[in-house]
């Protein structure tokens, strides 16, 4: 039942879709018949944008009455293709999930669903439309995210090395990332979490000496004894905690306003660079 009401909380504002030109009345019992199917999958974002969007947001990212869709690793509750389905024609009574029945398409319903499984995967097996010449431009220009991350062998390195970010997570994540302070790492799966722990790596550290000189830069570890960071001069410290004055750690010194520093094409163009990073699942199963 709690599955059940999930789905049907995630897919409750969904409006009436136009009908599909080439319809195949695809049985609930049957799985998605555009699975994999890369047209299928732009045709359910434009129907996704149009008609869900303004709930869900963008991607599932949440909008104003509904809830963020995404996918976890961290969760057993899992929804398939199939069931989701019946749910969103049959609706859930009890709740605010309508029966679309008749008002939307088996086809189209599974394209929607094609689309948002497409977000499963990692970014490189799915980027993001852009300019990624442009992208790479704002990386390491207006955006300074090179001054921290570093790509192949350029950047810098008190953050992250992000020259196979697309390999690791989802476009949503990076969007995230660049956009939310709370932001969360979504795994592999159909699964839905309503509340995930935020991020809170690279955290900024000061460091006050006995003599009174301070060293401020990036906490890699620390125990109870003993505390390693990376400098703002890019030395690595080691210090010994029962000889330090004072010790004051923030937090993550990534910037989560990209959405306003940025114009919404420079943001798009970045996100277009940032989600090919990488080697394509394809290139991948071909090397030796």
């Amino acid at each position: 039942m709690r599955r059940v009401f999930l789905i049907g909380v995630l897919l409750a504002t969904v409006l009436a879709l136009p009908a599909s030109a080439q319809r195949r009345n695809a049985a609930p019992g049957v799985g998605n018949p555009f699975a994999g199917n890369p047209q299928a999958v732009q045709l359910g974002q434009g129907l996704y944008d149009s008609n869900c969007a303004q709930c869900h947001g963008a991607r599932g990212g949440g909008g104003t009455n509904g809830p963020t869709i995404v996918s976890g690793e961290t969760s057993s509750e899992r929804i398939s293709d199939t069931q989701a389905l019946p749910i969103i024609k049959n609706g859930v009574p009890g709740t605010i999930m309508p029966a679309f029945s008749g008002k939307i398409s088996d086809d189209d319903v599974w394209r929607i669903i094609s689309y948002i499984d497409s977000w499963k995967a990692p970014a490189i097996d799915n980027p993001l439309p852009g300019n990624t010449a442009h992208g790479e431009e704002i990386f390491f220009g207006k955006g300074q995210c090179g001054s921290c991350h570093m790509v192949g062998a350029k950047g810098g390195k008190s953050g992250p090395d992000l020259s196979t970010i697309a390999e690791i997570r989802k476009a949503n994540s990076i969007i995230d990332a660049l956009t939310k302070p709370d932001h969360h790492i979504y795994g592999n799966g159909g699964t839905h979490i309503l509340n995930l722990a935020p991020i809170n790596t690279y955290p900024t550290v000061k460091v006050t000496l006995a003599g009174g000189k301070t060293v401020s830069g990036v906490l890699m570890n620390q125990d109870s004894f003993s505390l390693q960071m990376l400098g703002d001069d890019h030395a690595l410290y080691s210090f010994d905690k029962a000889k330090l004055r004072k010790i004051s750690i923030g937090s993550s010194s990534m910037p989560t306003d990209y959405d306003k520093r940025l114009t919404p094409v420079e943001f798009a163009d970045l996100m277009a660079y940032l989600t090919r990073l990488g080697t394509p699942k394809t290139a991948r199963a071909a090397a030796p």
